[in-house]
């Protein structure tokens, strides 16, 4: 099953500062037919305006990877940890039994990124957060882990979730293909560009959600930059 979510119908609340479309049921969007996809559980496309971003608040038992689009995204947490994550890099929360964070755009313009939510193995553990850099052109043509909670995927940020995330870049005309499992759910969405998954066209921001396919095959259609989760 191949299934295109179209941007336009994505959950939207524009405050001003945050101009957010989630792919899932959040905050006052609900859609009962869109609360989850196995294990992934939030997928928001955040815009936040420059010198703005979300004061300090508290998240427990859940995995939040954040894939900075473009900008950067200033990061601070009851831990003592602080940190800058840029575009095209990534930063990991597990939550735990408990950690209170902000986040904020300390730059001139306006950040774009991608906010997942990943529903842990199990309850409670000791929180944590880190950041690292995963250069572009280290996934030119060919799918690269960036978080994992899953055996042999050590060189990413650690999650504990008994999923993956992964992203690739492409070329018009070129292709790349994810080794899946029928009985997992995958959920794609391209940054940019667009592309062809079976029969399947997505623009840019458009959500693709499949599962029961022993693989699955991206062909760009454009310049494309696309982000995927394998989840449980």
């Amino acid at each position: 099953m191949i299934e295109l979510r179209p941007f336009a119908t994505l959950g939207a609340a524009n405050h001003g500062w945050l101009d957010a479309r989630h792919h899932f049921s959040f905050a006052d969007y609900h859609d009962p037919a869109r609360t989850n996809w196995g294990r992934l559980r939030v997928w928001n496309d955040d815009t936040i305006a420059a010198g703005a971003g979300f004061p300090t608040h508290p998240h427990a038992n859940m995995e939040i990877v954040t894939y900075v689009r473009s900008g950067a995204i200033s990061h601070r947490d009851s831990l003592g940890n602080e940190g800058r994550t840029e575009a095209g890099d990534v930063q990991v929360m597990s939550a735990g039994t408990g950690i209170a964070h902000s986040e904020f755009n300390r730059e001139d313009a306006e950040t774009t990124l991608f906010q997942i939510w990943i529903l842990p193995d199990a309850r409670g553990g000791t929180p944590s957060w880190g950041t690292r850099p995963f250069p572009q052109g280290s996934r030119d043509g060919r799918f690269v882990t960036l978080a994992s909670g899953i055996d042999g995927d050590g060189d990413a940020l650690p999650i504990r979730a008994d999923a993956r995330v992964a992203g690739v870049t492409l070329k018009a005309g070129e292709s790349a293909t994810y080794p899946a499992s029928p009985e997992r759910h995958l959920y794609l969405v391209p940054a940019l560009g667009r592309v062809r998954i079976g029969d399947v066209e997505a623009a840019a921001r458009d959500g693709v959600a499949v599962t029961g396919l022993a693989e699955v095959t991206v062909t760009a259609l454009e310049d494309t930059e696309v982000v995927l989760v394998d989840a449980a």
